[in-house]
């Protein structure tokens, strides 16, 4: 009797479920009814257009110079010696063979370039978002054809940030892992403190924790700390002669008691899928091995949205802009003097180019407003000028009133190249207004717990880049446009930095001019969005062309966590046998 009661509680259970799911899927957001912003190219316009679009030109060719570059990998030798020698497939193969299409947003593709200790092709490994039947996953795979994959300080950093990315966004996460162990030379700089090498672990865990699904591929070497991706995973899988696993390798074994021994033997995918049950599923080949991947993702308790929903998501894919999306090639600002309305921006990245003004007469350096993104609502807050007092005060208001309507943000930011200079009593007074607003819009934006996307479109400079969401202000998603520059002052601008005198000798005034030269030189090339992604401050450089395809991207990951049914934090990771 208890057992038919649990049954019927049971069926009903389920049918309450699909009785809320059918309810969710019948809703339909409010019909958008927003102005048209109607705002063709003027012949005003056409000198500054024509010159920003030199500049992003120029910009785009060392795009695809650095792309080819990452594309390569490790070079040749190290590719011919990947696939022929030891009979891996490539890092891009493998995401051909896990993913539903290659239509995924890769994060930081060119991190690694340009650092101190040599030029590491996308860090070494490969992170991003993309589907697995239908649902979208973070994944991090290295490349074993960049340095072996070892890996480096810009590597951990990198392994992080898609971690990260997957906390914040709920995404379920797939390792791909091949990789040499860390980098010795650099060590104390990838091991000991908080936020290096044990912090993949630790997030790991948590994200155990939060319920956010962890897949992980032993498709290489996986030795040392390495080995404790898999381990911690919720499911592995483990491919034979190919994936091996172990805290100290055959020479480590030998030198420490004299026996030989395979890596096979030590810690091959049959060793650990039947006798240490390290691993849930034995693979003969790669291939096989992400057919198994595919299969677990499939597992999960997610409830995707059914087809009338995708018809709706089509019909407003087809309310397009009213301006062609390549005319952004000539609204990026070459500078912050380059710069047109932002509302000529607006107009070309949103449905119908439709937008929704807020408070349009008042602070009109910052635009604010509603607008919709194949479909999606979302909040515009895009600088059109400098971040004064009543357009701080302006913007906290906004972005308080979407945080109020779970409204996403998107910031489209531009900011000004330096501070204003303090040259008399009434400046100062309308400086400390304006620090104090500024400070209040910082909090709005901190505080809001709306999903928020950051594109930097011209300059992300100062304080005021604070304000606008920049990488400490912790948005889902931060992209750069090609012509971006992001300093504390732009190239050009040191002067203001340094203390005006005119009663310095001549001597004085001469040093000053060389130092300010020394200072806008060292401003120009580290200001640079290649010299930005390749430290990693960003989630990448987009092309203009292409930003609202991947804002459409981001809002559609960002929405996902709603169709998880099971959310509830619990007890931490999985124990294994």
């Amino acid at each position: 009797m208890y057992r038919s009661i649990a049954r019927l509680a049971l069926q009903h259970q389920r049918c309450l479920v699909r009785h809320i799911n059918s309810a969710a899927r019948k809703r339909r957001s409010l019909p958008s009814a927003f102005p048209v912003l109607d705002l063709p190219l003027q012949a005003i316009h056409q000198h500054v257009y024509e010159a920003n679009h030199r500049n992003s030109k120029t910009c785009h060719n060392k795009y695809i110079e650095l792309n080819k570059k990452v594309t390569k990998g490790g070079g040749d030798n190290a590719i011919a010696r990947h696939t022929q020698r030891n009979r891996k497939l490539l890092v891009q193969d493998r995401l051909r063979l896990l993913l539903d299409d290659e239509d995924f947003i890769e994060l930081s593709r060119f991190a690694g370039l340009g650092l101190p200790y040599g030029d590491i092709p996308s860090a070494g490994c490969l992170t991003g978002i993309g589907r697995i039947n239908g649902l979208w996953c973070v994944f991090i795979a290295n490349d074993a054809t960049v340095k072996g994959g070892t890996a480096y300080p810009i590597t951990v950093k990198k392994q992080l940030r898609a971690q990260e990315v997957a906390i914040q966004n709920r995404l379920p996460c797939v390792y791909l892992v091949d990789s040499g162990g860390a980098f010795l030379p650099l060590q104390s700089e990838i091991f000991p403190d908080k936020n290096q090498g044990g912090r993949t672990f630790y997030n790991e865990a948590i994200m155990s924790a939060m319920k956010i699904p962890q897949v992980s591929v032993v498709c290489g070497s996986c030795t040392a700390g390495g080995a404790y991706i898999p381990t911690m995973a919720e499911e592995a899988v483990m491919v034979h002669r190919i994936g091996t696993m172990f805290l100290g390798g055959p020479p480590l074994v030998k030198a420490a008691t004299g026996e030989e021994v395979t890596p096979e033997d030590l810690g091959g995918a049959r060793l650990h899928a039947e006798v240490s049950g390290c691993v849930d599923h034995f693979a003969w080949e790669e291939k096989e091995a992400f057919e198994y991947t595919r299969n677990i993702i499939s597992t999960l308790n997610f409830t995707l949205p059914e087809e009338n929903e995708n018809e709706e998501n089509m019909r407003n894919e087809e309310e397009r802009p009213l301006y062609s999306s390549d005319e952004l090639l000539g609204l990026a600002p070459r500078s912050y003097n380059y710069s047109l309305d932002v509302k000529m921006v607006i107009s070309r990245l949103t449905d119908g180019s439709r937008f929704q003004e807020f408070k349009g007469c008042f602070g009109t350096t910052l635009i604010t407003g509603f607008a919709k993104i194949y479909g999606h609502l979302i909040g515009i807050v895009a600088n059109n000028g400098e971040l004064s007092y009543q357009a701080a005060l302006k913007g906290s208001h906004f972005v308080q009133l979407c945080d109020q309507r779970d409204v996403p943000l998107l910031f489209l930011q531009n900011t000004a190249p330096s501070a204003a200079l303090t040259l008399s009593v009434p400046q100062a007074e309308i400086h400390s207004n304006r620090i104090k607003a500024q400070g209040s819009m910082m909090s709005a934006v901190a505080c809001a717990s709306v999903p928020k996307i950051t594109v930097v479109i011209g300059g992300c400079h100062g304080a005021d880049s604070y304000a606008m969401c920049g990488r400490s202000f912790d948005p889902n998603f931060l992209f750069l446009w090609p012509n971006a520059r992001v300093s504390m002052t732009a190239a050009g601008h040191a002067g203001s930095l340094l203390h005006p005198n005119s009663e310095h000798q001549q001597d004085d005034k001469e040093m000053a001019n060389k130092m300010e030269h020394n200072l806008n030189k060292k401003f120009e090339e580290e200001s640079s969005a290649f010299f930005s992604s390749g430290r990693l401050w960003d989630d990448g450089v987009i092309l203009p062309q292409d930003t609202r395809r991947v804002l459409r991207d981001c809002l559609d990951i960002i929405k996902q966590q709603q169709y998880q049914l099971s959310t509830e934090k619990l007890q931490s990771v999985l124990l294994r046998i």
